[in-house]
């Protein structure tokens, strides 16, 4: 008798929760829609969701917190529409905050859900989970031999991350692959450099590598390309591959380096017209006097496609790799009253010829699979070592020491293209 009366007070209380936020909404639906005419499909089903919550607070075997209740119910919610949109209770909310500042304890990748598995975008590069061998499109199938179905985001990152110097194993479904990898990985902190590599090889060709977009990526670029143009760069390769992403903003500012005056570099889309918006370039920077070829591949997600679609579309150079990985969202971080915060997707991007690239990915303009060789070249002492006494060869040893060199196609086919470029190039203007 006293569960069913404190059941109907719960109900009369959601009831009337619901005629005011009915209320709010029909005449924010008013205000926003000349018709005036609200969704009412939309406020029968919260009823729904007002009865099954009020049947778990009083039936349930055991009582249930009634935040824990509700932030169980917002999970479900944010996690049902896409792999990118869920919600943050106030902890993981500050967790957030302090990853946005570049350093963390973690594995090194980043995560999505597709197809309703826990994916990896990519491994950063230097990273712990880069240097285990975990790769683009891997799928995350277990973590500490527990399988990963139905895990959403925020459980998958509290899962993957810890104090440093401690393991979790992870199991991957990799294409190509007839079984199943097992990784074990020891954590460590996670510092997160925007600009990786700077440096001229091949005398005049210019290398960059990007390894994520950050609030002020944009400017760092613009001095490292200002610095290897006075070291006698004639031509630049920039490289994006297993660059996951990050700031929209910082991608925006990152091709604005590239591109005269009045290009469109990405548009944004959405159901609300304040998230529409068209990014054109400045040509501020203007860095427009040299060939330059964009690495991309699969682990080449979100803001790098902005930038690959932006070079690409604008011809202003050439994207050389494989596919992108097709992560074509906007997410939008909103701070909710308790200190939690909903993580949601509010727009798609579209490259400058309106293209989406949502599953789709940036194709190369030259595609070149990726061949990775590792040479070991060995070096002995001087020839007089070999001249020496047999006893004092007994009593020395031998030094040898061993230089790894790793042989990258998807480089040299960029090296090789912008060679003759420029050759192409100085041959013009001598005539």
């Amino acid at each position: 008798m006293k569960n069913k009366a404190a059941s109907s007070f719960l109900k009369i209380g959601l009831s009337l929760i619901l005629v005011i936020c009915g209320s709010v909404y029909v005449y924010m639906r008013c205000v926003a829609d000349e018709s005036g005419a609200p969704d009412k499909e939309l406020y029968e089903q919260v009823e729904l969701f007002a009865d099954a919550i009020t049947i778990v607070q009083s039936d349930f075997v055991e009582e249930i917190e009634p935040k824990k209740l509700v932030y169980g119910a917002l999970e479900g919610l944010l996690s049902s529409l896409d792999g990118y949109s869920h919600f943050m209770d106030p902890d993981d909310f500050k967790e957030m905050e302090i990853d946005t500042k570049g350093e963390f304890g973690g594995l090194g990748i980043e995560i999505g859900i597709r197809d309703s598995i826990l994916t990896v975008i990519a491994p950063i590069d230097g990273t712990p989970a880069e240097k285990a061998g975990l790769k683009a499109g891997d799928r995350i199938v277990k973590i500490e031999g527990k399988l990963t179905r139905g895990l959403n985001l925020t459980d998958a990152v509290k899962k993957l991350r810890g104090k440093p110097n401690t393991k979790v194993t992870i199991t991957v479904l990799r294409e190509g692959e007839e079984k199943l990898l097992d990784f074990t990985i020891v954590r460590s902190i996670i510092k997160l450099k925007s600009i990786k590599t700077v440096r001229i090889i091949d005398k005049t060709i210019g290398y960059i590598k990007l390894i994520e977009f950050q609030e002020r990526t944009g400017r760092e670029l613009a001095k490292k390309i200002s610095g290897l143009k006075k070291d006698g760069m004639e031509a630049l390769i920039l490289d994006l591959r297993n660059n996951p992403g990050g700031l929209l903003d910082a991608s925006y500012a990152v091709s604005d380096n590239f591109l005269p005056e009045g290009k469109v570099v990405v548009s944004l889309k959405g159901r609300v017209p304040a998230q529409n918006k068209v990014y054109i370039s400045t040509g501020k920077q203007s860095f427009t006097d040299f060939p330059m070829v964009v690495l991309v591949n699969k682990g080449s997600a979100s803001a790098s496609e902005i930038v690959a679609g932006a070079i690409q579309e604008n011809q202003r150079g050439i994207i050389l790799g494989t596919k992108t990985f097709g992560k074509g969202s906007v997410q939008t971080i909103i701070p909710l009253k308790d200190g939690s915060a909903v993580r949601l997707t509010t727009a798609a991007y579209y490259t400058p010829k309106g293209r989406s690239i949502s599953n789709t990915g940036i194709t190369p303009d030259v595609e070149v699979k990726l061949r990775q060789e590792k040479k070991v070249i060995e070096k002995t002492g001087d020839v007089f070592d070999k001249i020496e006494s047999k006893e004092e060869e007994k009593e020395k040893k031998k030094e040898v020491t061993k230089e790894e060199i790793i042989y990258d196609n998807q480089m040299q086919a960029a090296i090789d293209m912008l060679r003759g470029i420029l050759f192409y190039k100085q041959g013009k203007e001598q005539i």
